[in-house]
């Protein structure tokens, strides 16, 4: 009878120590470096230099914390998404970014001096092999800026290909 009363009993107390136990467990991406990018979640307008409206923004904290998702929409109709990720194996952040015009960028950095700088090389079939630095930057008020350099000369000289301000829509 002693017996049964215990198989009654023990898993009573494993379902009630369950939740207790679950909540000392580590999560898998609650370290610090896993949310360096987090500023950047959110709905937004992103507007160039002159005021001009680029485009809007998503993203999205995806799997518990261990990545973001982007989903843009470009004023001219272009539309693409990036999946990011810290990977604490390597200590870099990565980026693979995908748009409707075929594009496809393989960043990876980190989160220096208060920046997120991923880079990357893009190889086209034809032509110079182009290197690709993004930084986003927190601004004032909440604003995110986005600058995407390319160098065609190993990184001696940068152009600018695109540089946004990213507004909370509200």
């Amino acid at each position: 009878m002693r017996a049964i009363h215990l198989l009654l009993i023990v898993p009573i107390l494993l379902a009630h120590l369950r939740p207790v136990l679950a909540a000392d467990a580590p999560r898998p991406c609650g370290a610090q470096q896993h949310h360096q990018f987090d500023f950047w979640i959110g709905e937004w307008d992103v507007r160039t230099p002159d005021g001009k409206l680029a485009g809007t923004n998503r993203i999205t904290g995806i799997l518990g914390g261990c990545g973001l998702q982007e989903n843009w929409t470009g004023a001219g109709g272009t539309t693409g998404t990036s999946l990011n990720t810290y990977d604490a194996t390597r200590g870099l952040w990565h980026q693979t970014w995908i748009d409707s015009s075929g594009t496809v960028l393989l960043l990876e950095g980190s989160f220096r001096n208060g920046r997120m700088v991923l880079e990357g090389v893009t190889r086209p079939a034809r032509g110079a092999t182009t290197h690709d630095r993004i930084t986003w930057e927190p601004l004032g008020g909440g604003d995110v800026r986005q600058l995407w350099e390319q160098s065609s000369d190993g990184g001696t000289s940068w152009t600018v290909v695109f540089d946004g301000r990213y507004t909370r829509r509200h």
